[in-house]
């Protein structure tokens, strides 16, 4: 039997890519012709957006990135944005 959840019941739903690392909290919903197009995702204190965009809030996560839905949203690793980290030593003409 297919369950079915309210759009209310999703926000400030947990966020979780499909390798287990915390993505944020769902924000809003974005509804085009009564179907979902995709999830606005706030940047939470401990999220892993929140240590890729800084001063950023969060990003819209289309709804085909969307793996499962129940207590948590678990998305594909393709909506998560590159993150590279420090830039290494040498890099752009430096010695």
């Amino acid at each position: 039997m297919l369950k079915m959840k309210k759009i209310s019941e999703t926000y400030d739903m947990r966020v979780f890519t499909d390798n287990g690392e915390y993505f944020g909290d769902v924000e809003e919903s974005i509804l085009t012709n009564n179907k979902v197009f995709g999830w606005r995702v706030r940047a939470t204190k401990n999220s892993f957006l929140n240590k890729v965009l800084g001063s950023a809030k969060g990003v819209i996560v289309p709804h085909q990135l969307v793996k499962s839905i129940g207590d948590i949203i678990i998305i594909s690793k393709a909506a998560v944005p590159s993150y590279e980290g420090e830039p290494e030593k040498g890099a752009k003409g430096e010695d």
